[in-house]
């Protein structure tokens, strides 16, 4: 693994002069939001977040302070929590609502993006309840869930709170479009903590992935967390450097119809920065936009009808189904070259696309991928993992 030094950076310091001006400084600095045990003035800190623009970490002497800029698109209000170690905590800290005493000991996660990010850190045991389980497709954690070690707690947007609440999870990692919300504010109400990951709002793909440090940070494993992160920086960087060396730069068209509208990765999104990386011509890279573009398929046709490589067909696993969905699809250059490609095709266990789980903590797989496959000359040994083929 990989070390990174961070660096300490100081975030209150004060010049005194009179005694007054020192006791009114201190009584309206001594504050951090919602919470007003913990002191910050003189208290050293640092971050250690680098890419994600979704959250921070802020490491005192004797706390963490965990913040949730985007919990969720358009979001006007932050979520802080300030995270406590009982082993390194004063007697003079106090626990209130939006303080949480780490490492947390028992989870009810919302996203299977959470899964492998938890399994990284060792800490796959701590997930007591999950919506959907069937989602789920590491054989790790199915195995949980067939001891009756994870419960299915319903819907990600309507959960069975009668269930939840009886689990009593130390936390629930929530994932919503919105703050309207009812499940979520009742479990909340209820004493547990809820507390947003926004991991998938991420524009940069290194941003997503350090998203495990989130989840080193409920746990105290900072440490271990910041090592594995490295290691994904590293290699992804690495296979950047080598999708410069392209000598073409092949137009990429993604996406498919749905319901008469064609949806496909806006131009600020991390599926956007995965294809610049790989050193391709994704057509709608000036779009704005972290989400999804909603368009009509003359406005499709019009930009990729000869675009060289169609990746991201949904979950059509070959071609005659692709054309026996739509006579449209036919007519583009990608598909009268077989240039199509699938993230759909590798399943889990229970039949769950494993792109979708893996992904998010794996973007330097995923860009080998890419890069292999309209680069071919520049990786000649490489096997895609996520990427194959559709064949007829």
């Amino acid at each position: 693994m990989i070390y990174q030094t961070q660096k300490i950076y100081f975030l209150l310091k004060y010049k005194t002069f009179y005694l007054a001006i020192v006791l009114l400084v201190v009584s309206s600095c001594n504050k951090v939001e919602k919470n007003d045990n913990f002191i910050e003035q003189n208290n050293s800190s640092y971050s250690l977040v680098k890419y994600a623009k979704g959250f921070d970490i802020q490491v005192f002497d004797t706390y963490k302070k965990l913040i949730i800029k985007s919990p969720y698109p358009g979001a006007k209000n932050q979520q802080e929590f300030i995270l406590i170690n009982k082993e390194k905590q004063n007697e003079s800290e106090q626990i209130d609502k939006n303080t949480i005493v780490i490492p947390l000991k028992k989870i009810v996660a919302t996203s299977t993006t959470h899964i492998p990010m938890l399994e990284l850190i060792n800490e796959e045991n701590t997930l007591i309840g999950f919506p959907n389980i069937d989602y789920i497709t590491s054989s790790k954690t199915v195995d949980l869930i067939n001891k009756k070690n994870i419960i299915d707690v319903g819907n990600e947007q309507n959960f069975n709170t009668e269930i939840l609440l009886t689990l009593q999870p130390d936390a629930v990692i929530g994932f919503t479009m919105g703050n309207t919300s009812k499940m979520y504010k009742t479990i909340s109400s209820n004493g547990i903590p809820v507390i947003f990951n926004g991991d998938w709002l991420e524009e940069a793909p290194l941003g997503r992935a350090e998203w495990i440090k989130f989840f080193g940070a409920l746990y105290d494993k900072d440490v271990m967390a910041d090592s594995i992160f490295n290691e994904i920086e590293t290699k992804y960087i690495n296979a950047k450097k080598i999708a410069s060396k392209a000598k073409r730069i092949p137009t990429i068209l993604t996406g498919i119809l749905y319901k008469d509208k064609w949806n496909l990765p806006a131009g600020e999104s991390f599926t956007a920065q995965l294809y610049k990386d790989a050193n391709t011509n994704y057509l709608w890279k000036d779009s704005k936009g972290q989400g999804s573009l909603v368009l009509s398929i003359e406005s499709v046709f019009d930009k990729a009808l000869k675009a060289d490589y169609w990746i991201g067909s949904g979950y059509f696993t070959n071609l005659n189904e692709l054309a026996n969905a739509n006579e449209y699809y036919t007519e583009f250059e990608a598909f009268k070259n077989k240039n199509i490609y699938t993230f759909s095709k590798k399943r889990g266990v229970n039949g769950g696309v494993i792109y979708f789980e893996l992904a998010a903590i794996q973007p330097h797989i995923v860009l080998r991928d890419l890069i292999k496959v309209t680069h071919p000359e520049l990786l000649p040994d490489y096997e895609p993992y996520f990427l194959k083929k559709l064949d007829e």
